[in-house]
């Protein structure tokens, strides 16, 4: 077997693997502060990729494309939740999961309405031709990738770390009893957590949508692949999901290779399966202690 071929197969799967850990990293967002996740998030990434791709027909510069489709996406995860998570995390139950899976079908549904089902192409500026180092073809397409995954989720991170609004977030995630009591409104810190995941939503979207094309299933089996990444990284570890994701993808892009594209999805159920049965807090996340 040619080893380039190999290595090939690894660096491309592992670049694409970026996506599955920036919408990983969408989910960490919102179960941080709130322990609950959108299951409709992949509808988020398509709405925002069909969003951009508008943008793009209407005549307008990629860079207001790329920003535009951004606040949509912010503006999207505020929708859910305040439509589908905020009653029912007031009333303490769990209906959320329910909400949040009926918003992502409304979602597809309006996407086929407006847009059609037919796959879309998507312009863009950056170009589609590899460029060979060591024998390796990357193109930049797939730089600009992994740049803007790395891009987004430090610029969240540094969000988190050194501004008040995001060591609020960070107090909500250690103990929402306590930043309470210290005057940190757990409403408005989800608010953001959730608008933080629609940014993050909508930016994966921009980046894979010239890759696979737009339409109305261009993130069903991404999202699938997202939260197998989450669970077995952690729902807690944004460097988790970085490795998690490379592996993840590098995994899927050889299995592919040596066993056809039909086994191209079993690494990551496999995963997530063997995640829950040995180790539910994740590789890399935190066990926690309960007192009884």
């Amino acid at each position: 077997m040619n080893r380039t071929m190999i290595l090939q197969m690894i660096v491309s799967g592992a670049l694409m693997g970026q996506v599955y850990a920036l919408i990983a990293y969408g989910f960490q967002l919102t179960y941080a502060t709130s322990k609950s996740i959108n299951f409709g998030q992949g509808e988020l990434v398509m709405l925002s990729a069909f969003f951009s791709l508008t943008l793009i027909n209407w005549g307008i510069a990629y860079p207001l494309v790329v920003v535009g489709g951004l606040l949509f996406g912010a503006v999207l995860g505020l929708f859910v939740e305040r439509a589908g998570v905020r009653l029912a995390l007031e009333q303490k139950s769990e209906g959320w999961i329910l909400l949040t899976i009926i918003l992502g079908l409304f979602g597809f549904s309006t996407a086929e309405n407006i847009w059609g089902r037919d796959d879309r192409p998507f312009p863009t500026p950056i170009s589609s031709d590899p460029i060979h180092i060591f024998g390796i073809g990357i193109t930049p397409l797939e730089v600009s990738v992994i740049l803007g995954v790395f891009a987004v989720m430090g610029l969240i991170e540094g969000f988190k770390r050194y501004t008040l609004l995001g060591k609020a977030f960070a107090a909500l995630a250690a103990d929402r009893d306590a930043a309470g009591l210290m005057g940190i409104s757990a409403t408005r810190t989800i608010m953001l957590s959730y608008a933080l995941s629609g940014f993050v939503s909508a930016m994966a979207g921009i980046l894979i949508a010239p890759i696979t094309t737009v339409g109305p299933t261009m993130a069903s089996t991404l999202i699938l692949k997202a939260f197998s990444v989450a669970v077995v990284a952690g729902l807690d570890s944004g460097f988790g999901v970085v490795i998690t994701g490379l592996v993840l993808g590098a995994i899927e892009s050889l299995t592919s290779f040596f066993l056809g594209s039909g086994w191209r999805e079993a690494p990551g159920l496999l995963l997530l399966i063997l995640a829950l049965a040995v180790r539910p807090t994740g590789l890399f996340g935190k066990t926690t202690i309960r007192k009884v």
